[in-house]
């Protein structure tokens, strides 16, 4: 039996652990201790924290392991490109890994490999971002270089906001720099795809739900497919594979944030793993092929299939909570009937669990798919399944509708 390590136990990692029981692989997951629901999926279990590249190469060495993959988290990229690296396994490179978890890093090698791409200064101080910011011009964003999604990252408008801009993106950075970048205009939108032998063999763009906060955005959603003209669909291509090429992105997935204005394109910045959000499961969807399988052919070695199959409009957005408190009521009843009805609905916590606030998409309490190209028909089924979810003794729609009626 061949054995597959999955870096990660969380919510983004379970349908990439379950994938792998199903294709009857010794499934080993590696997380840091808590309480994670990957745990209670894997054949084994190591507690270790996934940058510790040296502990997960001796339980790597130790398993004999076939591969190692993860999905929907940058924190483990580079740990895998150092595994591949010295087990040989089928893996992002380790210089890739390195570039693509560091978006100064990454800024580096785009401006190197004439990748379309914001302007961007690594600073090292206040008054550094200060300067870069009167330099590029305001309104710019403030970036930590070393997290994904929305973490750290802070739209400036003004000189003063500066300051505090540099220190969240300071604080919780294992690096000394921020990144400060011109601020871009236009529509984002998300593509994703796999690189294989240095080539993009396969391209997804998709259309970006998010939740605009006071200084950045928090990605809740996504759509497919994306409508474009052929001309910007092949410019979003002809960008994509300068990036692949540019970072030394290969074997691996690559999930992209990218704006687009007419039929210009810009990358703003690229992971070298599948993006989170439901995208692997609105590929599957929309596509017609198991994308979490495909992932984990390519980590063993083996031969993957990105050939589409079937054509299926479909969108997702996270259940998320505007307020932090204790989910105290679920009606599952009416849950199951919303799945009877065929909504395609996943609740990743019960009653008496504490909920987050919305600040990424970590603090998820669930999604929800429809396979329809109307985005107030997902909405519509948004607010069926808040009905049945209460936060505090109060239900979850009139939480949001006081939020947005403020």
């Amino acid at each position: 039996m061949k054995k597959i390590m999955i870096l990660g136990a969380g919510i983004y990692q379970v349908p990439l652990i379950r994938t792998a029981r199903r294709m009857g692989l010794y499934t080993i997951v590696v997380s840091i201790p808590g309480d994670y629901p990957g745990f209670a999926l894997a054949d084994k279990i190591y507690e270790l924290n996934t940058r510790d590249k040296e502990a997960i190469l001796a339980a790597a060495e130790k398993e004999q392991i076939d591969g190692i993959c993860t999905s929907g988290t940058d924190v483990a990229v580079s740990t895998i490109g150092y595994v591949c690296e010295k087990m040989h396994l089928s893996g992002i490179p380790y210089e890739a890994a390195e570039i693509l978890t560091d978006k100064a890093k990454m800024k580096d090698a785009f401006r190197q490999g004439g990748v379309s791409a914001a302007d961007g200064m690594r600073v090292r101080s206040a008054e550094e971002a200060q300067k870069a910011a009167e330099q590029l011009g305001y309104p710019v964003v403030v970036k930590r270089v070393d997290s994904s999604g929305s973490r750290g990252i802070t739209v400036v408008e003004h000189s003063g906001q500066i300051e505090e801009a540099y220190e969240n993106a300071r604080n919780g950075s294992a690096r000394d720099y921020v990144l400060v970048e011109k601020f871009l205009r236009g529509t984002e939108i998300g593509v994703d795809g796999f690189a294989q032998n240095h080539k993009l063999v396969f391209l997804a763009p998709h259309t970006k739900f998010v939740y605009r906060g006071a200084h950045t955005t928090v990605p809740v959603g996504h759509a497919f497919p994306y409508g474009c003209s052929g001309a910007l669909r092949e410019e979003i291509a002809r960008q994509m594979q300068l990036a692949v090429t540019a970072s030394g992105a290969d074997q691996c997935s690559v999930n992209a944030d990218v704006f687009v204005d007419g039929e210009k394109v810009w990358i703003i910045e690229m992971g070298g793993r599948t993006g989170a959000t439901c995208i692997p499961e609105l590929i599957s969807t929309y596509y017609g092929f198991d994308f979490y399988e495909q992932m984990i052919k390519s980590a063993l070695g083996e031969e993957t299939d990105f050939q589409q199959t079937e054509s299926c409009p479909c969108m997702a957005k996270l259940l998320l909570s505007p307020v932090s408190g204790t989910i105290t009521q679920i009606d599952r009843d009416q849950v199951e009937r919303l799945r009877q009805e065929g909504l395609e609905l996943v609740l990743d916590y019960p009653e008496g669990h504490e909920v987050s606030a919305m600040a990424d998409g970590t603090d998820r309490i669930g999604h929800v798919i429809v396979k329809t190209d109307r985005e107030a028909e997902l909405d519509e089924q948004m607010k069926r399944v808040y009905r049945c979810i209460w936060i505090d003794g109060k239900n979850l729609e009139t939480i949001w509708e006081e939020k947005t009626a403020k």
